[in-house]
């Protein structure tokens, strides 16, 4: 049976691009969709600062170009959301919002998505000053107060990213110290960013726009209301597993597919890179993911490797 691609690519993040340019470099035909316009989450970060190659540069530029090196090696489809996967011995047959095609393999690139709250007024405000991304959404906040739930790097990225375009910031964060490197939470000390420790967030309060939030002392059990015009909510991410539990695919506690070190997962025909098989998340090693297990999918598909 003849395929329409021999490789297929799900999701335009840096794995997927690196797995494109590996797999095109290897002779196979290759395809990537990606219900958006590329990039993941890398999109969102304001500054990246530990890709070799490039001291500092926005996630935005980095996966442009990303994107430009791939374009030399597959056919790029985005807006194309892939919603089912049948796999069988002869290939895998794919359903995406426009189309049908089969394709010899299938690389699952999906990444993760940001973790919610998940409290009163979150979903309600979504857009109307509830925000996950200060990048995409900063500017709309320039001169007003905002606060950054979450102690990790990016949670402190965003802030930093805040208070430089002019925002009145405040981290929210369960814990006593942040996770967050170092360097970054000095940072974020000089510029005069506000830590409040040791509380979560309640409930998110508003009429047309988020007014304020409750927040909760997890030590004291103290409540109070705190004047905010933005909530940027920077909890982590979680992954966009809903294909591999379509196929079968094995997951571990927290839901990340399960693969070898080329990227093999237990379904014949299917490998995964990127943040959706965990690790430590990062832009480099979801690149490392994507170009071996491109390199791995060559034997799938019967070719051979040129590696």
């Amino acid at each position: 049976m003849k395929f329409d691609y021999e490789v297929a690519i799900v999701g335009a993040g840096a794995a997927g691009y690196a797995a494109a340019i590996y797999a095109g470099r290897s002779g196979a035909s290759v395809v990537v969709f990606d219900k958006g316009m590329g990039g993941g989450l890398t999109i969102e970060a304001p500054k990246v600062e530990n890709y070799p190659g490039f001291k500092s540069i926005s996630g935005m530029e980095l996966m442009e170009k990303m994107k430009e090196h791939a374009k030399d090696y597959a056919e790029l489809k985005f807006g194309e959301e892939v919603k089912k996967l049948s796999v069988s011995n002869e290939g895998v047959k794919i359903e995406t919002t426009r189309s049908k095609y089969f394709v010899g393999a299938v690389i699952l690139c999906t990444g993760s998505q940001h973790r919610k709250l998940g409290v009163k007024g979150e979903d309600e405000f979504a857009g109307r000053g509830v925000s996950y991304c200060a990048t995409c959404d900063g500017f709309f906040f320039k001169g007003k107060k905002v606060v950054v739930v979450g102690g990790g790097n990016s949670a402190v990225i965003e802030a930093i990213y805040l208070k430089q375009i002019g925002c009145d910031v405040s981290v929210i964060h369960r814990r006593d110290k942040l996770r967050a490197e170092k360097a970054l939470e000095e940072e974020a000390k000089e510029k005069g960013i506000n830590f409040i420790w040791n509380s979560i967030v309640e409930e998110i309060i508003g009429d047309d726009f988020v007014k304020a939030v409750k927040i909760k002392n997890v030590k004291t059990g103290e409540e109070k209301v705190i004047a905010t015009d933005g909530v940027f909510i920077s909890i982590g991410e979680e992954p966009q597993n809903e294909l591999a539990k379509q196929v079968g695919i094995k997951l571990d506690e927290n839901g990340y597919i399960i693969t070898d070190e080329m990227g093999r997962t237990n379904v014949k025909r299917v490998f995964a890179a990127g943040d959706v098989t965990g690790g430590v998340r990062q832009i480099i090693t979801a690149c490392a993911e994507g170009a071996k297990a491109a390199l791995a999918v060559m034997e799938a598909i019967g070719k051979t490797s040129p590696f």
